[in-house]
């Protein structure tokens, strides 16, 4: 599982899976998610506004990846 820093404010999904390198724009990440191609902490993930935090999980195409505090 792959592990991405965040600070207190967390981050955005969309923002997420473009770090993650699952996606290159947002209209990517707008059809993945109405494919249903994405989960946060195993359900279907909502919207790409969504805003997550440290602890929460995503899963694409076989990956995860979870979200951890940001040192400092």
């Amino acid at each position: 599982m792959d592990e991405i820093a965040v600070d207190e404010r967390g981050i955005r999904l969309g923002q997420l899976l473009k770090v993650w390198g699952a996606v290159d724009t947002g209209g990517e990440v707008k059809a993945l998610l109405e494919a249903g191609e994405v989960q946060v902490n195993g359900r279907p993930a909502r919207g790409r506004g969504a805003q997550l935090r440290v602890g929460d999980v995503v899963a694409h195409g076989g990956r995860r990846v979870r979200l951890v505090a940001a040192p400092g």
